[in-house]
């Protein structure tokens, strides 16, 4: 059971947005390769981060218009929201060290 939930167009605002503790927004699609090799690693950090950091999924070919809003060009595309806003972004299929390290800068 994993605890990263899937947000839409429709529920971004209220999902990720107005959520109380900063958010992991993980911009994939089910036909990306590196989406997929990388999407335990997203599974690992919300469970060691649960409590802590909310972690989400967004399908960019089922709700374009978030992934236009914030330009998505490439994915995998991590976004770290605080307050409702973006505070870092990693692009690509990175090492779990690497989410960590932009994850504990903002906890």
């Amino acid at each position: 059971m994993s605890s990263v939930a899937n947000v839409t167009d429709a529920t971004f605002e209220q999902e990720v947005l107005k959520a109380q503790l900063p958010v992991l927004v993980d911009f994939w699609a089910p036909w990306c390769g590196p989406c997929k090799a990388v999407a335990p690693v997203v599974d690992d950090l919300a469970k060691e981060y649960e409590g802590r950091l909310k972690v989400v999924k967004l399908n960019t070919d089922e709700n374009p218009r978030t992934a236009q809003a914030y330009k998505i060009q490439g994915i995998p595309n991590f976004y770290l929201f605080k307050a409702g806003q973006p505070v870092e972004q990693v692009v690509g299929a990175v090492p779990k060290s690497t989410l960590a390290e932009t994850i504990n800068k903002h906890l």
